[in-house]
C-alpha cells in the first residue's frame, strides 16, 4: 500500500466511523454530542492530512531541519487547540464526544498497520 493509498483509506474510514459515532452520540448526548464527535473527527483528519502533506513536501525536497518540524508540529497543535477551545467555549461540542471523535483516527491507523503487517505487505 502506498502512502497515498493509506492516507485516502484512513481518511475515508475515519469519516465513515465518525459519522456513525456522531449519530450514536446524537442519540445519547444530543446535538452537542453529535457535534463533538464530528468536530473531533474532522480536526483529527485535518491534522493528519496536514502532517501527510508536510511529510510529502519534505521528502520531495530532500529533507528539512528539525526546527521546521518542531515549528510545524507546534502550529498544527496550536490550530487544533484553538479550534477545540472555541468549540468547547461555545457549547457546540461535548468534551467527551470531542475526545471520542479524536480517537477514531489513531485507532484506524493502528488497525490499518496491523492489517498490513498481517498480510506481509
Amino acid at each position: 500500500m502506498t502512502p497515498g493509498e493509506l492516507t485516502a483509506r484512513v481518511t475515508l474510514d475515519t469519516c465513515a466511523a465518525t459519522a456513525v459515532l456522531a449519530a450514536l452520540g446524537g442519540l445519547v448526548a444530543g446535538a452537542s454530542g453529535a457535534g463533538g464527535v464530528l468536530a473531533g473527527g474532522a480536526l483529527a483528519v485535518l491534522s493528519f492530512r496536514w502532517l501527510v502533506a508536510r511529510a510529502a513536501f519534505v521528502t520531495a525536497a530532500g529533507g528539512a531541519p528539525v526546527s521546521s518540524w518542531v515549528i510545524g508540529a507546534g502550529l498544527r497543535f496550536a490550530a487544533c487547540a484553538v479550534a477545540c477551545a472555541i468549540l468547547l467555549k461555545t457549547g457546540w461540542a461535548d468534551p467527551i464526544a470531542l475526545v471520542a471523535g479524536f480517537t477514531v483516527l489513531p485507532c484506524d491507523v493502528v488497525v490499518r498497520g496491523l492489517a498490513s503487517a498481517r498480510s506481509g505487505a
